[in-house]
């Protein structure tokens, strides 16, 4: 479905970025284009600002962020103010930024310099586990800091389930849980961030499917389907690990598998069948 959009054209902001000394001591115009991702039916039925994103707060924000801080590139004035955006006003999922520098000191003819990025929330599914040590404390661990990160939302969790271990390691039974958060990282970084999770954890990879103080996995991230050598979405084989499948049943249980069709539910009944 589309999504509705508010549009911002040509807002003037004077600032001091730029790599040059004499762009961050004497400043220059820039002129910022920005297209909002809302949903607007229900304040265009009730005629009710309180249920729309106040444009004109927006542009107050955006002016503010530009002149506060100062930095060498506009990529990097564009990469900031997408995020301060989306984290700062709730009902914007999704920006798309133009940053235009008319004035670039360049010795040629030329209308203006710009970058244009989107950013936007994404909807990911985590599954957790643990079974050595202190088990709870462990994914109680893993789901605090996931909610620490400014660039994370924790949105559900389920409950904590006892299950047995996957493959032929000889080992102790665990413990899972399955969350879903939004987030504005991407999935390598989202991954990364686990493993530095992970780290704090204490966690050794020595034995595949062997055991570990916490497990953190991606199982799914927003319909993506993705693969590289560190990373594979949705998670691989997931549509047979009962320890995955039970606890994400709770929080997503008509989320359908992109590849395989299936609902959440549906792999889980097919698994115990």
């Amino acid at each position: 479905m589309t999504m509705d959009q508010i549009r911002i054209d040509n807002l003037e902001v004077y600032a001091y970025h730029g790599v040059f000394q004499e762009e961050k001591e004497k400043g220059q115009y820039f002129y910022v284009n920005a297209v909002l991702y809302t949903e607007t039916r229900t304040a265009g039925l009730s005629d009710d600002l309180s249920f729309s994103t106040n444009y004109s707060e927006v542009c107050d924000f955006i002016v503010k962020e530009m002149q506060e801080k100062n930095y060498n590139l506009i990529e990097s004035v564009a990469e900031n103010l997408a995020n301060r955006i989306l984290l700062n006003f709730d009902r914007i999922s999704q920006v798309d930024l133009e940053i235009r520098k008319p004035h670039a000191p360049m010795q040629l003819n030329f209308e203006s310099v710009s970058v244009c990025i989107s950013r936007s929330w994404h909807y990911a599914y985590l599954s957790l586990g643990s079974n050595m040590g202190d088990k709870r404390s462990f994914l109680k661990l893993g789901i605090d800091g996931l909610n620490s990160h400014e660039q994370i939302q924790l949105l559900q969790t389920a409950d904590v389930l006892e299950t047995e271990p996957y493959g032929n390691v000889e080992q102790d039974v665990f413990l899972n849980t399955a969350v879903q958060v939004r987030t504005l990282m991407t999935p390598k970084e989202l991954l990364d961030y686990i493993h530095e999770l992970e780290y704090k954890a204490e966690r050794v990879r020595e034995v595949h499917w062997g055991p570990r103080t916490l497990d953190i996995d991606i199982v799914f991230y927003d319909k993506l389907v993705y693969e590289d050598d560190e990373l594979i979405i949705p998670h691989v084989d997931m549509e047979n690990r009962e320890f995955v499948l039970k606890p994400l049943s709770q929080i997503a249980p008509n989320y359908r598998h992109p590849l395989l069709g299936k609902t959440v539910t549906q792999l889980l009944d097919g698994l115990e069948k």
